[in-house]
């Protein structure tokens, strides 16, 4: 850790704060100090005279004080930085599926080659309330995360888009194409809900102390006897599971180059749509009935009460029973699954996995199978 020099820290609240000042180390230690958890730092500045200052700006730095970060080099105004260059990228892979969250990372270059980061999953400076994005299919928020809804039919067929731009430098703009991908595992899931948890027991009441008797060797008298706990009170049972409604699903093959299976799965009147690459994507279809919900524990026996001193002492009483458990709810029955599928989807079937638990084995029915949307 570098010595501390020169930088003044603002009041918090109105307990005035000694100067904290930093030498020509100052990067070092901003990064020390932007790691709020860095157990090197904290120990160390807490071992100085400047362990006040360190506390006012861990308050400063947990309350979101912009201005503040900024001095102390953590965050940058890019109106205030000159940039040359920007990108954007999605570091955690190009494509994302339905359903799914993706960070997106901005860069941007200035004159002297140094290369700034958005904060959050780039861990950097740059703000992202000094970025504007744009997107089409797809949806980014105000901290740089990339959502794709869950229904194919949002992006079946196309590429998203994001453009990134600072309106501080009207000549800065990064472009970024998404690819959307059909090969995860997707789930449907109608299960039954689970039963409902059976009350806890009541703990049983302590019992009270016996009297006070005398310990005096001219006029001795036993102590009274501790009186019993009370018992526990049984816990409840659980409540039985929910049954699964019936499942429909159908399944028509999207030809092309690359194949794809359009699936419809409801229930109902709820209805789902999935698209599914075949090639490493599947998807499992779960009709299972709820499980039984949980017994509730019995209460605790209460204390026997302690025996009053005396000559003798008295007896203490008998600790009260614990209450039973209650017994765990039955599982609900499963819903029946029928599956319509096309004939030429009957090769890819194996992608299709069926779950319904304490309920009635699934159905296959082949049959011409239209295009779904």
């Amino acid at each position: 850790m570098s010595r501390l020099g020169s930088l003044a820290v603002a009041n918090v609240g109105n307990t005035p704060v000694n100067e904290l000042t930093y030498s020509q180390d100052r990067r070092s230690c901003d990064q020390s100090l932007k790691a709020i958890f860095n157990q090197t730092c904290i120990s160390y500045l807490l071992r100085t005279p400047f362990a006040a200052a360190f506390g006012a700006i861990l308050l400063v730095s947990l309350t979101g004080c912009t201005s503040m970060k900024v001095k102390l080099g953590w965050e940058v105004y890019l109106a205030k930085t000159p940039v040359v260059s920007i990108d954007a990228k999605l570091p955690k892979g190009p494509g994302i599926a339905p359903g799914q969250k993706s960070p997106l990372v901005v860069t941007v270059a200035e004159p002297n080659g140094k290369i700034l980061m958005t904060e959050g999953q780039g861990a950097g400076k740059v703000m992202w309330k000094d970025l504007q994005v744009t997107a089409s299919v797809v949806k980014v928020n105000n901290k740089g995360i990339v959502s794709l809804a869950k229904d194919p039919r949002v992006s079946d067929g196309k590429v998203g888009h994001v453009t990134v731009t600072v309106p501080s430098h009207p000549d800065m703009r990064a472009d970024l194409d998404i690819p959307f991908r059909y090969n995860i595992a997707f789930v449907a899931n109608f299960s039954g809900p689970k039963g409902s948890d059976g009350m806890s027991g009541t703990d049983g009441m302590s019992g009270s102390p016996g009297s006070m008797g005398s310990t005096d060797p001219n006029n001795p008298s036993s102590g009274g006897d501790g009186g019993n706990g009370g018992d526990g009170s049984d816990g409840g049972d659980g409540g039985p599971g929910g049954d699964a409604k019936p499942v429909k699903v159908r399944v028509a093959l999207q030809s092309g180059d690359h194949p794809l299976l359009q699936v419809s799965v409801s229930a109902g009147a709820l209805e789902r749509f999935y698209l599914v690459d075949p090639q490493g994507g599947s998807l499992t279809v779960r009709a299972d009935g709820g499980a039984g919900g949980s017994g509730g524990h019995g209460g605790r026996g209460g204390q026997g009460g302690s025996g009053g001193i005396g000559t003798p002492n008295g007896s203490t009483g008998i600790s009260g029973h614990d209450g039973r458990n209650g017994f765990d709810g039955s599982q609900g029955r499963g819903g029946l699954i029928t599956v319509a599928y096309d004939p030429q989807v009957k090769q890819y079937l194996s992608v299709i996995h069926l779950s319904s638990l304490n309920g009635p084995k699934p159905v296959f029915e082949e049959e011409a199978v239209a295009a779904l949307w």
